[in-house]
């Protein structure tokens, strides 16, 4: 069986109630997920041997949050403990036209404060055929990007596949310094996983007839950025999610799977959102279990779309589906009808 890792942060997540603003909540659930931790939870779910590549504090929070991905199936056995605490962050869930709102409380974490030599890659890569990180992992500090920049260099020595997902994140960094430090690191990714802005918020690189804020997707336009990206750094191939967005509520969900020299379009789903929070992960972790098993270009696409459409109906980062249930809304069925 291919066994995949990835390597980043898990943070606590601190909710309201509901559709409660910050400012109205007396109580706040609390559950655990970040972008890497959310692709290795689904591709446990999918029946791979996925493991996820952190560092968490020795006290009972920091236990929490490994507890939180073992029950899913991820191996959690090169997570380094030490630190003295776990990243936070609070999240208001938008409503209509009110935006959801994510507030970070993570500076000082574990995995923040990590060192180079708290990562042996050699070992970690043993038997390893992927490798996935985003674009988060680096914007949490210089060392950070240094221990991610070492295990994309040892992962392409062992001729590991490597998928990164953009992420960028105005909150962690500037474009300028996303776009310095990620420049770096992409000749040594494969297939690159970005939505409608990143592209342009990292590399300067625009979509043609597109206005994001009016919900407004050009096909074309991003063929042509999949193209520009795949000419300055040479991947393999280029995913980019299309999200029309209506409202906080209800977008129109598609993506684009771009091969070099053909792209391939999947269907579009139009969702009504519980939570959208862990979509991009559930999308790339679609993608990578479909190039895994084989599926054709439009097949990998679709089952990607269809995996992430779901997950959009799941509360919390983790998307908690079955290859079955991406399958069977891929093929067409979207009924949502009862199954008994």
């Amino acid at each position: 069986m291919e066994r995949i890792v990835t390597f980043g942060e898990i943070m606590l997540r601190l909710a309201p109630e509901g559709y409660y603003r910050f400012v109205q909540a007396n109580s706040y659930g609390a559950t655990y997920g970040g972008g890497e931790a959310n692709v290795a939870v689904s591709l446990a779910n999918f029946g791979l041997d996925a493991a996820f590549v952190t560092k968490l504090p020795k006290h009972e929070i920091g236990q929490a949050a490994v507890n939180s991905l073992r029950q899913f199936g991820v191996d959690t056995s090169k997570i380094v403990r030490g630190g003295s605490r776990v990243g936070i962050y609070f999240l208001e869930k938008g409503a209509s036209q009110r935006a959801s709102k994510v507030i970070y409380d993570r500076a000082g974490s574990a995995i923040a404060a990590a060192e180079l030599k708290d990562f042996d890659w050699n070992a970690i890569f043993d038997g390893v055929s992927w490798f996935h990180f985003t674009g988060i992992t680096p914007a949490l500090g210089d060392t950070v990007a240094a221990i991610t920049m070492e295990a994309c260099k040892i992962a392409k020595a062992k001729g590991i596949t490597i998928s990164c997902d953009l992420n960028y994140r105005k909150n962690l960094w500037s474009r300028d310094k996303a776009g310095e430090v990620m420049g770096k690191l992409m000749p040594l990714v494969d297939i690159c996983i970005a939505n409608e802005e990143d592209a342009s918020d990292v590399f300067g690189i625009h979509a043609q007839g597109t206005d994001v804020s009016s919900g407004k997707i050009s096909r074309e336009g991003y063929e042509g950025v999949a193209k520009a990206l795949t000419d300055r750094f040479g991947f393999k191939k280029v995913a980019i999610t299309l999200r029309e967005s209506i409202s906080a509520n209800d977008n129109n969900w598609a993506a684009m799977l771009y091969t070099g020299d053909i792209s391939y379009f999947s269907k579009k789903y139009p969702i009504h959102i519980v939570d959208r929070v862990g979509g991009g992960d559930s999308f790339g972790a679609g993608l990578i279990y479909g190039m895994l098993r084989d599926y054709s270009p439009q097949e990998v696409v679709e089952f990607a779309v269809a995996a992430s459409c779901l997950k959009h109906s799941i509360e919390g980062d983790f998307n908690q589906i079955s290859v079955e249930e991406a399958k069977k809304l891929a093929g067409g069925d979207a009924s949502g009808r009862v199954q008994r």
